[in-house]
This record gives C-alpha cells, structure tokens and sequence, in this order.
C-alpha cells in the first residue's frame, strides 16, 4: 500500500513520516524502496544499508544527517535515464529520511536516558511506560497536516478528525504560545515541557520537541511535533517535592523547606529593616502517652496538635514538623520585643482543651523557646539551635504538663557550652583512662569493723581536676553515657576485686548503684559476664537501687532481680523513704538491706522528725527481716542514737570519706575499726553519698 503514494510530496512525507513511526528492520526498508520508488515515478527503488556495488547508469542516494550515516536510496540502470530533477528529489528524500533517523535516534536515546532516571524513582508510578511518541506535522499557520497513530493513541482523534484543524484545538489554552510558530519557523527545533488536552477533555503534561520542515531552498514550509505523555514523571515529581519538603505524617512543611522559606525571609526583613523570631516547642508528657498507647495513638496526636497550631497562626507564618514531638513557628514583620511572646502564650493555650484520640481523653503540655532576629542571629540554623537551647530551659521551668516558654539569652548558650564540654571530655574519659573508683567504707555498729564498702567514681579531669560524680553524672544521664559509665564502674570493681582475690583477701562486698537505663533484662546477664569474665563469685558484689525502679511493670523487676540474687549478689534500696514504694510491693521484693537517706540521718538526735522517719525504717526493716545501712553518718550522736534503733551499718564521715583502692585494702589489711569516742569524728561535713548513681 505504501508502495501506491502518488507523487503528492506531502502525502509521500506523510507515509514517510509514517512508515519511521510504526516500521522498523525489514519492513521499514522494504517501505522506504517503496517510498522512494512512488516519490520518483520510477520502479526497482530499494532502502539499503551497507554501500551499494557500482550503480552504473542507476541512481544511488546517501541516507545521512551531518556526520551520520544511515542508508542508501537505490535505483537500478533503466532504459530512460534519471534526470537532474529526479536525483535532486531523491537527494532531498534522502535528506529528510537522514533527519528523521536522527531524529528517531535522539528520541531513543532520550527515551533509554528517561528509562533510567525513572526506574530510580521510589517505585513510584512507572513514568513513560511505553513511549508513544505521536507525531505531527503542520503547515506555517499551525494547521495540523499529517497524523500518526502515535498521536491518534494520545489525544484520542483520528486522523481524519485532526487533520486541517489548527493545532490551538489541543492547547489547554488556547492564548499559550500563539506567538511561537514564527519564533520556531525561524530558529528551528526546540523542546518543552506543555499541558495539552485530550479528546474526552482530559488534561495532561506533554513532552514536545518542534522541528522545522524546509523546502529546497531551504524555506520553512511548516513544522514537524514530537509529543510524549510525561503525566505520570510529573506527578511523581510533584510527590518527591511533597516528599522531600513536607512531613508524611501532618503535612507540615519539614526542617528542609522551613529553612529555605525562613531563610528567603530572613534575606527580606534584612533589606526592608524588619524583626522576627523562631520558636521551638516540644510537647511534654508525649512519650508515656506514646509507649502506653502505642505509635498509631501517637501519630494521631501529632497530626491533631499540628492542626492546633496551624490554626493558631496568620496565613503569612510559618509552622513546621521537625521530628518526633518537636514542632518550630516562625514569625515575620513582627513588633520587636513582645509580639512573640503573646503568639508563645496563645500556642500554649492550644492545649489546654483535651486531646480525645482513640477514646482516650488526653492531655498534653508544650515547652517553647524563642530567639530573636536579628538580635539572636540571622540565620536560620543558628536561630533554631537557640530557641532549642531556651526551649530546654522552659521544659526545666514548667511542670510535665503546662510547660511555658522562654526567651534565649547568651546565659544559656554558655551553660549549654559547658555541658557540651563535659559531654565531649567524658568521651575522651573513657579513651584516656581518666576515670577511676574510689571506695567508701561500710561499719558494723556492733562489731565497728568494715563489712563492705561502695564504690564511688570520679574523673580525675585534665584541667578541671579532681571531678566529683555530682558534676557529670546528670550530663551521663541525659546524654546516654550512663549506660557506657556503668558498665565501666562494673568492669572495674569486678576487676579491682579480682585484685584483691590474688591478694588473699576474702571476698567483701562492694556496693554499685544502677540507674533506671541500666535496670533491663539484659542485666543480670551483663553482670554474669564481668564476673565471669574476672572469675569472681557473686558474694563480691551488691547492687543498689532506688525505689522508683519498684514502681513500673512489678513482675518484669521481681524477674531481673531474681536472676541476680541467683548470682549470689545481694540487692539493696538506695535511699529508703524519699520515694513513693508501696509497703505491700516492697514485701514482694528480694531485697536485703534497706538504705536510710541522709537526708534523714543529718537531722538525728535533734530533729524529732528525722528521728521518728529512721526509727519507722528500721522499724519496718525489722519486720521485713531486712538489714538497715544508715548513710550519711558525720556524729557520735547519731551513731549512737542509730545503734540504740537498731540500726545495723553506717556510712560517712564519721569512719571514713571515700578513698582510693590502694587506702580501702590497706585499712582491711590493718584490721582498723571505728572510735566512736574521738570528738574529731565529729566533722560537720557532708556525705557525699546522695541519690545521685554512682555518688
């Protein structure tokens, strides 16, 4: 049928046009001969690739577009020799033919590129499965000439529909690049991204890539357009935007684009003179909320709080999800000094109203804090980093469930540099031995011999010098290097008594307090290993706790302190009576001794209350069939009074501060007990033993 085309050149375009769409190999050869053959008038044309042998009196036509080589137009020797005119047409088809390959290939090339790009993509919506590409062609005046299938398949028009109608009909409007034909009719090809409309009304993203047809002359005689369905690519490049740029869960912008919108904003108050701030807030009480209920009840709060804040602002403000339970505002064009706060106080009030997530009625707080531009800094980070800093400030202020906000001061920056300090070099603690125990004795009140001791750490700080636990344990703790500090204080004692083993002493207990972080599963097995590890029995160790461990999850505690009693360690309760155990539970537990305060000790014999708090423990102790170690101890008065209650240990100053190793095996070895009688014990100083772990 191709092979049919009358000497119509447009109609002969049009099936060449055709033919490169929808043929390929073969097939395509066999058209393009027939092509040529119906172009000429002349029989015998044939597409070959490789170079033909000599022609003789026939006709032989490269197929090429500048330096690419693609075929040849070949005609057999005929009776009547080819004119001048009927080679320069086949020089012409060849030509064309040359452009359109090159221009196939370069859509293939450019369809492998794309192929790539998107098989990259998330898994997201397959972008460009199949490439269509429809082509069309059009005279000066955008009236449509010629219609591939590619294109009836895209737009959803036959041929017989589209063509002779202005290209306008497609445009989703109609005003959109009615200036450009002369633009490509003069500089030639050009490629852009377009919305065009489909036949049932559908709008969609195209690719187009304009060609310029040309006669002999070189004239432009009309257009040839390349379009490609690019919806799905663009959807899912809207979708990695909102990915990349908002939060999943809320839909509030991320820590990305607030600061790129804040930063753009930053740039315009700088020129137009202007104030602003940026708050931080965290919501208090969000995580038992979160691990009682679980994530889904979680995110649901986030979502509803996002909601609270978002309507609490202007249009022009800014609200952000950064993570976790941490939100941050950012406010412009504002009165200098007490514009935020008021917008501080009326995001707290968001939550004064419940939260009913799940069928549970919930009540959350939040903490703010706020710095100043450009007072503060200009910047966005920094401006974050320090209304972090005052947020933390306003949670220590506020209580768990009203929180309150702050304004940054440089006063704070500093002390967040000096903990910053102490976090870095209690790193470097580790790495460079700086750590060491001292050990504290514990007295018989009967016998005034030593029973045992408590092992206290201390950092013997390169230029700080001698650190007490009281310095740095808070920072272990908020930090997460508690648990790496235990395991040290456990490693070392395990290792200081193994010391004493090859020494020939008999074992003694030495006391280790255990923070809530350390109290898991895992403990008992940790404590096995570093006594196994050190070859030691369990008859060397007691643990102290404190009361609030007693307090959560009873049946998950009772287990792990069985597992380590079943060591032979002895367990006992640090700071007796400040916390909030119920008498009822604490008969459950295997406990061993019970350890009285020394905020009650202090006040013995002439605070009556002091007095009445320790002989209730020791009452209690009693009936528990528990020992009693009072700490704390600095008086022969409140020794004596102590032993009188039946008191069964004591700690402090009385005997002994906490010494080094080398001290505590010289006054076993020395056999050395207390002298109650001497006026000297009588220091006045405090006890360093407190609630704090590893005091």
């Amino acid at each position: 049928m191709i092979s049919s085309v009358g000497s119509d050149d447009l109609a002969c375009c049009s099936a060449l046009l055709d033919a490169m769409q929808n043929l390929h190999g073969m097939a395509l050869h066999a058209a393009l001969g027939g092509i040529a053959s119906g172009f000429l008038k002349r029989p015998g044309g044939r597409y070959v690739i490789g170079m033909p042998a000599e022609a003789g009196n026939g006709l032989c036509q490269p197929v090429a577009h500048e330096e690419a080589q693609f075929g040849y137009f070949v005609f057999p020797s005929l009776t009547r020799p080819y004119t001048e005119l009927e080679r320069n047409r086949l020089a012409m088809l060849g030509a064309f033919l040359g452009r359109l390959m090159q221009r196939r290939a370069e859509t293939e090339k450019r369809a492998r590129s794309l192929d790539q790009i998107e098989a990259k993509l998330e898994q997201q919506a397959q972008i460009l499965h199949q490439m269509h590409e429809s082509v069309i062609t059009m005279d000066p005046a955008g009236f449509i000439t010629s219609w591939n299938r590619g294109a009836e398949q895209l737009f959803g028009y036959t041929a017989l529909e589209a063509i002779g109608r202005n290209v306008l009909f497609l445009y989703e409007d109609e005003e959109e690049e009615d200036s450009l034909h002369d633009v490509f009719l003069e500089q030639g090809g050009r490629e852009m991204e377009v919305r065009r409309r489909k036949k049932s009304g559908e709008v969609f993203w195209a690719s187009l890539s304009l060609s310029v047809m040309r006669d002999q002359s070189g004239h432009p005689i009309g257009l040839i357009g390349y379009l490609s369905d690019i919806t799905e690519r663009k959807n899912a490049e809207k979708l990695i935007h909102h990915l990349a740029y908002y939060d999943a869960l809320t839909g509030l912008p991320n820590r990305t684009l607030l600061t790129r919108t804040v930063d753009q904003a930053l740039m315009e108050a700088q020129h137009e003179n202007m104030h602003g701030c940026v708050m931080f807030i965290d919501l208090n009480r969000f995580k038992p909320i979160n691990d009682t209920l679980g994530h889904v009840a979680g995110d649901m709060l986030l979502v509803e709080v996002a909601i609270r804040l978002r309507r609490a602002l202007r249009e022009q403000d800014v609200v952000a999800r950064l993570g976790a339970d941490e939100f941050a505002v950012a406010l412009f064009d504002i009165d200098k000094d007490y514009h935020p706060g008021f917008v501080a106080q009326k995001l707290l009030a968001v939550f004064d109203d419940p939260f009913f997530i799940d069928g549970h009625e919930l009540r959350v707080g939040a903490s703010i804090g706020v710095s100043m531009y450009p007072e503060d800094a200009s910047d966005t980070e920094t401006l974050l980093r320090l209304a972090d800093i005052a947020m933390y400030r306003a949670k220590q202020g506020g209580d768990n469930n009203e929180g309150g906000y702050v304004y940054y001061s440089e006063e704070m920056n500093r002390n967040t540099l000096d903990l910053l300090r102490i976090e870095t070099g209690l790193l470097h603690a580790f790495e460079y031995n700086e750590l060491l125990l001292y050990y504290q004795p514990k007295v018989d009140m009967n016998t005034l011999a030593i029973t045992g001791a408590e092992a206290l750490v201390r950092w013997q700080h390169p230029e700080r010098g001698l650190l007490l636990p009281g310095e740095f344990i808070p920072i272990a703790e908020e930090t997460g290097l508690i648990v790496q500090l235990s395991d040290w204080v456990l490693d070392a004692v395990c290792r200081q008594a193994r010391a004493w083993k090859e020494a020939g002493m008999a074992p003694i207990r030495i006391a280790l307090n255990v923070t809530a972080r350390e109290f898991t599963r895992s403990l008992p097995d940790r404590v096995r290993a570093a006594l196994s590890r050190h070859m030691l029995s369990g008859d060397w160790l007691e643990l102290e706790i404190t009361e609030s461990m007693l307090m959560h999850s009873t049946d998950r505690v009772i287990s792990i302190m069985e597992k380590i009693c079943s060591l032979g360690i002895t367990i006992s309760l640090d700071d007796f009576g400040t916390g909030y155990s119920s008498l009822s539970y604490l008969k459950r537990f295997p406990i061993n001794t019970l350890k009285i305060d020394r905020s009650f000790t202090m006040g013995i014999p002439d605070d009556t209350n002091d007095c009445a708090i320790a002989s209730a423990i020791i009452g209690i102790a009693k009936q528990l069939r528990h020992k009693v170690i009072a700490e704390g101890v600095e008086t022969e008065k409140q020794f004596n009074f102590l032993r009188e209650a039946g008191c069964n240990e004591l700690q402090g100053y009385i005997f002994s501060r906490p010494i080094p190793a080398v001290d505590f095996h010289a006054m076993l070895l020395e056999g050395r007990k207390l002298k109650v009688a001497l006026d000297a014990a009588d220091t006045g100083e405090g006890s360093e033993t407190g609630n704090t772990p590893h005091a």
